[in-house]
């Protein structure tokens, strides 16, 4: 994979992340943070997918690598859903 190729990907995980954790309704920081939620986001949203046997739409190949926008999107949310409720059992709010 080339470094645009990286750059592009890297855009791509911090939109979905962004709007995981805008569906969920918290925010767990920056752009990095955002990027961080979007490739955790793809791998639990894939994880649900092959669980209930789900198919993948919207995909999309930049270079070979495959990158589940829809399931990205999904699992950022429940990721940050996850991370939210835990800060908040922790802080006792």
């Amino acid at each position: 994979m080339t470094l645009m190729g990286f750059i592009v990907l890297l855009i791509i995980a911090a939109i979905c992340g962004g709007i995981g954790q805008s569906i969920a309704g918290y925010s767990l920081g920056g752009c990095f943070a955002s990027i961080v939620v979007g490739f955790i986001g793809a791998y639990i949203g894939m994880w649900i997918a092959g669980k209930y046997d789900l198919p993948q739409f919207y995909t999309i190949t930049i270079q070979g690598n495959s990158f589940p926008i829809i399931w990205s999107v999904i699992g950022s949310a429940v990721f940050t859903f996850i991370i939210a409720l835990i800060r908040k059992i922790i802080s006792g709010k």
